[in-house]
């Protein structure tokens, strides 16, 4: 008897295939996100942890002609280079984010998008222009973030990198030449795969996986594609099967489903990380602290308590106590986030690394804080026409004086685009300087000063130019 295909394949598959992208905006808005997402993997390229992680699994096993990782001379198998590219754009937490049910970082499929396009490029299977490329990374975007509206994973223990491996699947079978078949097959294996845990999320196992853990994700979907297009079969009912499938086995018997049609609504309202690589459910509170330590910085010995309010999912993430072990673990603490913040009037990736994080300050502060959830911050994050990331901070003095201050949606968010944006240029001109020098930075600087030359660049010329001979 044939089996009943889930109709969540079918709308993934069917969307991917079939739906054009008409807004303007949201092509607008991928633009940037691209050139922010690389920025952002730029910038990973200072930090060793990051690096050693880099280039083919088994040494000296490059590809002469395959896929280039931008701001290094690897080219590798794009199985190899999708790891690569996910792994440096995610390394610092400092890409966009997704908040919903679930949460994540829709840019994290940008590995395998990139990698494969550049793969299929040098290998004169398939040219892409950038217009093209921005059309699939909207795509995976839509796929991932409608995916997170209604579906909470990690209530269930599984990380969000499901939804990078799910979205990387679809789209790069898509590019590959993969027909309806092909697509719905390579899905559910995309289901039906082994899964992360959050164990590396969380004290007390808080680890650098987390930083990697996307890439690997990105890179695994590249794999099933390619499988699917070998002809590998596909499991129709990969999500619904009794007692065996994703639903009955993994998600509590609970039915996965999309919240609204797919579109492009995911990347209209991406929420971009500006000012600082802070977990996104910390933002408006670092800003907070900031402006705080703008106002009180000669009066941070005298604070006698700190009160942060904030959303459910803040409390349920990033309230942490006790000792924090690593960089992993410290940009996913809110009150080391706004002690860090509170102290220097800034937050900067090395602002987690140890040699800042002993100031004993720090800890001080730390001791002094309470969480508390705002119910009205979690009614207003869940909202689809609010989805406010609220945070509040208020310190107290000796004297018993106090301040607070109140900021319900971060530079990043859609409702602060025009603030947010020339911040975000300037994000990734610092980034680019971090790493390039004479014409190569010249020309990369000049990328995101114009949205219509750069939709005309091919993949092979972006690539060529982000890559170091």
């Amino acid at each position: 008897m044939e089996q009943k295909t889930d109709d969540i394949l079918i709308q993934i598959t069917d969307y991917v295939l079939n739906t054009e992208i008409k807004s303007d905006e949201a092509y607008t808005i991928a633009y940037y996100n691209l050139l922010d997402a690389i920025g952002c993997g730029i910038f990973a390229l200072q930090f060793p942890a990051c690096t050693k992680l880099l280039g083919p699994v088994v040494p000296e096993s490059q590809l002469k002609g395959g896929a280039r990782v931008p701001g290094t001379s690897y080219e590798l198998d794009p199985v190899s280079a999708a790891f690569n590219i996910g792994c440096i754009i995610r390394w610092l937490d400092y890409n966009d984010t997704w908040l919903a049910e679930e949460w994540g970082h829709p840019s994290d499929n940008f590995g395998g998008i990139l990698a494969v396009a550049d793969y299929l490029s040098r290998k004169k299977q398939c040219s892409f222009s950038m217009k093209e490329v921005l059309t699939l990374m909207i795509k995976a975007h839509e796929i991932q973030g409608i995916l997170a509206l209604e579906n909470s994973f990690n209530k269930v223990g599984l990380d969000h990198v499901i939804l990078v491996k799910v979205a990387t699947t679809a789209v790069v079978t898509k590019m590959l030449g993969g027909n309806r078949e092909q697509i719905i097959n390579a899905l559910s294996n995309a289901w039906i795969d082994g899964h992360s845990l959050r164990t590396y999320r969380h004290a007390p196992n808080t680890g650098s996986r987390k930083s990697w853990a996307a890439g690997d994700a990105t890179s695994r979907g590249v794999y099933l594609a390619f499988m699917a297009m070998k002809g590998e079969m596909g499991y129709p009912n990969a999500l619904s099967a009794p007692k065996w499938g994703f639903e009955d086995v993994l998600f509590n018997k609970n039915k996965v489903v999309l919240a609204r049609p797919l579109n492009c609504y995911v990347m209209e309202n991406i929420l971009f990380k500006i000012s600082f690589p802070a977990e996104f459910h910390a933002q408006s509170a670092v800003e907070c602290a900031i402006k705080l330590h703008k106002d009180f910085k000669e009066r941070i010995h005298e604070i006698e308590k700190i009160i942060i309010h904030t959303q459910e999912p803040g409390v349920r993430i990033i309230d942490k106590k006790g000792p924090l072990n690593n960089p992993a673990d410290r940009d996913h603490c809110l009150q080391y986030m706004v002690a860090a913040a509170l102290i220097t009037g800034d937050l900067k990736a090395e602002y987690y690394e140890d040699d800042f994080a002993s100031n004993p300050l720090i800890d001080k502060l730390r001791e002094k804080m309470e969480v508390i959830e705002d119910k009205e911050y979690s009614k207003s994050y869940l909202d689809p026409n609010e989805r406010s990331i609220a945070n509040a901070v208020q310190i107290f003095f000796s004297d018993e004086s106090s301040e607070k201050i109140e900021i319900h949606y971060p530079i990043g968010h859609r409702k602060r685009r025009d603030e947010g944006i020339p911040e975000l240029i300037k994000k990734y001109e610092v980034n680019m300087k971090k790493h390039y020098s004479d014409e190569q930075l010249k020309r990369l600087l000049g990328l995101i000063q114009s949205y219509n030359d750069f939709t005309k660049l091919s993949i092979d010329e972006f690539m060529t130019m982000t890559s170091i001979q």
